[in-house]
This record gives structure tokens, sequence and C-alpha cells, in this order.
């Protein structure tokens, strides 16, 4: 299992080839990508996106949220903003997400480095 972040994700629907559009690529092709619900939400929220676009961000495996996900994911992003960095809430949601889950992240946004230290992955 790999998660995709949503830069990643409209960076592929866009046909930006790149190392993290092309690791979309294959997680995809391989039955290895899954989106946390926020991806799907961000994603089908791009008014850019048109109806193959749609298409595919639905054809692809949500993940399941655990139980206590949200508390987790709320101790996650407070204990992060008590040591001033950086933890938008959608961030946190996926990084959580990928936490529960052991699943490495496949993303373009350098705001997930912020969450490297606890035991998130990244590709």
């Amino acid at each position: 299992m790999i998660v995709v972040d949503t830069s990643s994700l409209q960076r592929f629907l866009a046909g930006i080839v790149a190392a993290d559009t092309k690791a979309v690529a294959h997680a995809i092709a391989t039955h290895a990508a899954h989106l946390p619900p926020v991806v799907v939400t961000e994603a089908l929220s791009n008014p850019l996106l048109d109806d193959s676009g749609v298409e595919r961000v639905l054809a692809l495996p949500v993940l399941d949220l655990r139980e206590g996900y949200w508390a987790r994911a709320d101790r996650m992003r407070a204990s992060l903003g008590r040591l001033q960095r950086k933890a938008k809430l959608g961030d946190a949601l996926i990084a959580q997400a990928c936490l529960d889950h052991d699943a490495p992240l496949i993303t373009y946004d350098g705001d997930f480095t912020n969450f490297l230290d606890l035991g998130l992955k990244l590709l």
C-alpha cells in the first residue's frame, strides 16, 4: 500500500512527468495506490479537474479511517504546533492516515517533512 497526496495526484493528472508523478503512475499500475478521504475531497474540489480526472480519482481505493483517527490527528497537530512546526489540518489528516496504515506517502509538498520524526515515510 502506498498513499498518494493531493499535490502529486494533481500533478499526475495534469500530465507532469517528474519523480513523484512517475511514482504515482507506478503505484496506480500495481494497484498499490490509496487515497486518504481528505485527498479525495481536495482533488475533486479542483475547479480545473475534468470529467476524466474525476473518474480517475474516484477509481482509486480510499483508506479506511481507524478508530481514534481524529483524536490522534488532533494530538499530533497540536504537538507539532507547540514545537512551532507547520502542520496544516489537511496535511495532518493525511499524515495520520499514513501512520495508521504504516504506509509511505508520495508527495510533492515539502511540508510533510515536519512529520518525518513522528514516523511518516516519504517516497
